[in-house]
């Protein structure tokens, strides 16, 4: 076999979908493609995304890590590789939950985790829509879990809630659903948002007024997720700002910039101390 071809030599797609923004709603891969749209970039940004191993993008979202500038065989390499931190973690977690005889619902949360962790490289790693759907759609399951795991953490140990987990079950489903027949990038986010809010509010009501003990690991792991959601925030307004910056940047450093995977990292930092909090 042919060695693949060097960073240098590989040809540049004739057009691109503007970084970390949505491309628009349209229908899945195998039917008609999405249209891309040409991406804006200042007169000092050079034009670094390439073509490479996974063919052209079909997900609804690009962000803004320039594509297969690192490797031909991974489309955004360092927001892929950050999400080591939500599979490997939590699989260890997930193994001593297992050893130590505790609840189901906490090894459900482990593997939850895991599950969006693998969903969420193979999504960065393609660029293709059946992969944004395997990393979007656990993102809702994995919350849902961790919705029942916090509102039931005064209940009787091996206490099943029935109402509950209906009601997570069909916001699941209906979710799915809408998400599948309506690609809207912005309709999953707020989705996820109000998972995230309820889990904020009820463990802002535990560690205000039933384990004030637990305040400081509570505080922590909500402060490094809205840390995160910040950095995610940066690179998806000041893209061009980011991606020019880099440019000026050696490669190494410049993948300290890579906001998109300090999402990933702090997220997953933020969950694996939000699951001892339900401890």
């Amino acid at each position: 076999m042919s060695a693949p071809p060097s960073a240098s030599a590989w040809p540049r797609p004739p057009v691109h979908h503007p970084p970390g923004r949505r491309r628009g709603p349209g229908p899945a891969p195998g039917r008609e493609r999405l249209r891309p749209r040409a991406k804006r970039r200042s007169a000092m940004a050079p034009a670094v995304d390439r073509a490479g191993y996974w063919g052209p993008t079909t997900s609804t979202l690009d962000w803004c890590e320039e594509n297969y500038a690192v490797s031909f065989y991974i489309a955004e390499f360092w927001n892929t590789v950050s999400n080591l931190i939500m599979i490997l973690p939590p699989l260890y977690g997930a193994v001593q939950t297992f050893n130590d005889g505790l609840e189901k619902r906490y090894l459900a949360a482990y593997l939850g985790v895991t599950v969006v962790g693998l969903g969420s490289w193979c999504f960065h790693m393609t660029l293709q829509y059946e992969m944004q759907l395997l990393d979007e759609l656990p993102m809702i399951y994995s919350c849902c879990v961790f919705v029942y795991c916090l509102y039931e953490c005064f209940k009787v140990k091996n206490s099943i809630n029935y109402p509950l987990i209906f009601l997570l079950v069909l916001f699941s489903l209906i979710v799915t659903v809408v998400y599948l027949r309506w690609k809207e990038p912005v309709f999953h986010q707020v989705m996820y948002g109000v998972l995230v809010s309820s889990l904020v509010l009820r463990s802002v009501y535990i560690v205000t007024w039933v384990y004030p003990w637990l305040r400081g690991l509570g505080y922590t792991s909500l402060g490094i997720f809205l840390l995160g959601f910040l950095l995610w925030n940066i690179d998806n307004i000041f893209c061009e700002f980011l991606r020019t910056l880099r440019a000026s940047m050696p490669p190494v450093v410049g993948a300290v910039t890579q906001l998109h995977a300090w999402w990933h990292i702090l997220t997953g930092l933020g969950s694996y101390l939000h699951i001892l909090f339900r401890y």
